[in-house]
């Protein structure tokens, strides 16, 4: 028989996706909370609240029915509907439900407009610090996210110059969020206007991630649908709708572009989850609404609470959260190290905290990521054990 061989190596492209700090600080944390350790959770980034219980009674209901087959690759025309509706009430916008594609996740959609639009080689144009798994997302189909550092000066957001700046012949399009994930910074619609305006003459795709509308706390959060139709917009029903575990998003896309989805998505997905759908619907209910405004306006206390918290404690925070339930703090009085920094704190203090190499490479070293996402006596006694750690780093 012939000598046994060593079997390949995995495919090269694993070497350029990084693993998901959060997750790994989530998963050390609840080690140590088994463990007896009392952790202060500032890292997750889900709401800490349960699924608001006429979403979960949708849901019961939808199994009871026997609603456990699947639907089609699009979402079931019901909740297509809802959403056009809720573009309608909530923005103002005419969006036919026909352009409205159910995914599993945001992430889900993500992934669906990586493969839609990037060939191998292709770049999109992404914010550095941004939400690290868009750029793997590229990389799974052999694209690249070209990450562009931006500032305060900016909002941590890119504009029209930078697009301009750093626009090459392989990029085909711009991604943003708003209210962005680590820095919670919102896009006007001027900014967005501006931003659309530039893509478009270079005849690229603008791509929007909007999971955290719902979650805005100072200013309107217009989408980007108000100023370029033909943008593609990500949603989830993850942060304001409070679903994460049940992983539902959608996206909106030209018409031209949703066969070509729903070809991939037929293949990737099969459909979504069908209960989870179902259970969907009554978030757009009256009642249900109210209960989910209620939480944003929990999320606007703690937010009130623990900026000014943060920046007495010595971080600088030059630009405020606007929305989602982050702040994205420069720790350079304390640490050059954010991963080691964060870790101590973690091991030795019992706060749970992202480092901002989660985010990008742009000073990331340098930054950590709160998540206001437990209550409030927690974050007050999350503050009390900084100030006592972090006098002595003075």
């Amino acid at each position: 028989m012939p000598e046994k061989q060593d079997p390949r190596p995995y495919a090269r492209r694993l070497a350029d996706i990084e693993p998901f700090r959060v997750v790994e600080v989530l998963q050390r944390a609840n080690t140590l909370a088994a463990q007896g350790r009392d952790i202060v959770h500032l890292a997750a980034g889900e709401p800490d609240f349960s699924t608001a219980e006429p979403i979960v009674e949708a849901g019961r209901a939808a199994l009871a029915r026997g609603e456990t087959h699947y639907t089609g690759a699009a979402g079931i025309p019901e909740l297509r509907q809802a959403l056009s509706d809720h573009y309608a009430r909530d923005y103002g916008l005419d969006i036919s439900p026909s352009r409205i594609m159910i995914t599993p996740g945001a992430s889900g959609a993500l992934l669906l407009v990586a493969a839609l639009l990037v060939n191998p080689g292709d770049t999109l144009l992404m914010a550095d610090p941004g939400y690290p798994c868009n750029r793997h997302f590229l990389r799974l189909v052999e694209g690249r996210g070209r990450l562009v550092p931006v500032t305060a000066g900016t909002g941590y957001q890119l504009d029209a110059a930078l697009v301009a700046e750093h626009w090459q012949a392989d990029t085909v399009g711009v991604m943003v969020a708003s209210p962005a994930n680590p820095t919670g910074t919102v896009l006007s619609a001027d900014e967005l206007r501006a931003l659309s305006k530039a893509v478009a003459a270079r005849g690229g795709h603008l791509v929007v991630d909007e999971i955290y509308h719902g979650l805005a706390y100072d200013v309107e959060t217009p989408s980007a649908l108000a100023v370029n139709p033909d943008a593609i917009v990500i949603n989830s029903f993850s942060k304001y709708f409070g679903m994460t575990g049940w992983r539902l998003g959608w996206l909106v896309a030209p018409e031209a572009a949703v066969a070509e989805m729903e070809k991939l998505a037929q293949n990737l997905f099969i459909s979504m989850s069908t209960m989870a759908q179902y259970a969907a619907l009554a978030g757009f209910q009256p009642g249900t609404r109210a209960i989910l405004d209620e939480r944003r306006e929990i999320f606007r206390q703690r937010r009130d609470f623990l900026l000014p918290a943060v920046r007495e404690l010595g971080f600088d925070v030059p630009c405020s959260p606007q929305g989602a339930f982050y702040i994205y703090a420069d720790a350079r009085r304390f640490t050059d190290n954010s991963q080691g920094f964060c870790l101590d704190l973690l091991e030795q203090h019992g706060v749970a905290l992202t480092p901002g190499l989660d985010f990008g490479h742009h000073r990331a070293a340098e930054h950590l990521r709160f998540a206001y996402t437990t209550s409030m006596d927690r974050l007050e006694q999350a503050v009390e054990r900084l100030a006592g750690v972090l006098a002595t780093h003075e």
